[in-house]
């Protein structure tokens, strides 16, 4: 509230110490199962997981039928942490030389992420110091969002000096010193089509698993995307924006600044800062908005429970289908309390 922003960390002075033990830098590795008999669900017993140093420890439910795991490693992470435990595909997971609890196929699909693409405008007159908010949504497709008061000079010292070209200016050293004023505008295509997969590399858990999403994979993704930058175009040309730009610098420049900024590992074209179509392609970025992998109704049930095995759920990003428009932190937070006081009333019944 009031443009406040608060770590999840925070929640925890509202806990009761006596019931929640905290283990900082610990990382699990393996979630375990028991079967009581030959062709019974599989159970959660406990998980292995790794301290700082490195050193393995292994933790195991209390012996209570309504005691349960739950996995809250984000859309990457708790994708991997099933697969590693032998959830996940039989044809990936038996070539790894991981031992199959359950065939469960769809853990790992339907990965997506929101995508980032936009400007980096400077300004000739001071801009506040501001972090990156929501300005404006376009028929409920395009987030529009900026930010302002970056100091670009020290972080692409080229680009000062391709600036400094198109300003006509020759003294770098004062341009360096009066640090250049100046913001982003960004444009976040929400709820996007284009899916992927997630696929492990090794069974070392700190191995940062294959992650496709398919960028633009779908024509409509990209036509939103051509969208949202047109409207950050037309606001950059707008009457009102003119005192936060230079006359000089028109807003062909600022795309091919963008265009050859290395946001990414995809090369480059021809026609990257011509066409708007290119340009998305090209200089596009994640929002950090990863979502899926444990979606409800392929790997997880309406409690969010794993299908297939007892004492074992997921509640987080990677159960999501789509996600909200905007930064999903906070609906992430209320699906946890809104799954924390179910689960009370499970085990009160």
């Amino acid at each position: 509230m009031n443009d406040h922003r608060h770590s999840a960390a925070d929640l925890l002075e509202y806990s009761d110490p006596k019931n929640i033990i905290v283990y900082l830098h610990a990382t699990v590795t393996k979630i375990l199962f028991t079967t009581q008999t030959v062709g019974s669900r599989p159970r959660a017993i406990g998980v292995i997981y790794e301290d700082a140093l490195g050193e393995k420890h292994t933790a195991y439910l209390t012996n209570d039928s309504k005691n349960e795991i739950i996995v809250s490693a984000g859309a990457i992470g708790s994708s991997q942490l099933l697969m590693l435990s032998g959830i996940g595909p039989r044809s990936q997971l038996e070539p790894l030389g991981i031992k199959v609890v359950m065939d469960q196929p769809m853990v790992g699909q339907g990965m997506a992420d929101n995508t980032l693409n936009g400007l980096i405008i400077p300004s000739p007159n001071p801009v506040e110091l501001s972090l990156l908010s929501t300005v404006g949504i376009s028929l409920l497709v395009n987030y529009i969002e900026a930010g302002s008061g970056l100091n670009l000079a020290p972080s692409f010292g080229w680009i000062s000096k391709f600036l400094l070209s198109i300003l006509d200016q020759t003294t770098i050293g004062s341009f360096f010193d009066t640090r250049l004023n100046g913001g982003i505008i960004v444009q976040k295509v929400a709820r996007p089509l284009s899916t992927g997969h997630l696929e492990l590399r090794s069974t070392d858990p700190n191995e940062t698993p294959k992650v496709s999403f398919n960028y633009f994979q779908e024509p409509e993704d990209l036509r939103k995307c051509v969208q949202g930058m047109e409207t950050i175009i037309n606001v950059v040309n707008a009457k009102a924006f003119s005192k936060f730009r230079y006359r000089t610098i028109s807003t062909q420049q600022l795309l091919n600044v963008v265009a050859a900024l290395p946001l990414n590992q995809r090369p480059r074209h021809f026609d990257t800062a011509s066409s708007l179509e290119q340009f998305c392609n090209d200089t596009v970025m994640t929002f950090w908005h990863h979502h899926g992998g444990c979606q409800v109704g392929k790997v997880v049930d309406e409690d969010y429970k794993v299908i297939g095995v007892d004492g074992l759920r997921v509640i987080d990003a990677s159960t999501f289908s789509f996600t909200p428009g905007t930064n999903p932190q906070a609906t992430v937070m209320m699906l946890g309390r809104a799954m924390g006081v179910r689960i009370q009333k499970d085990r009160l019944s």
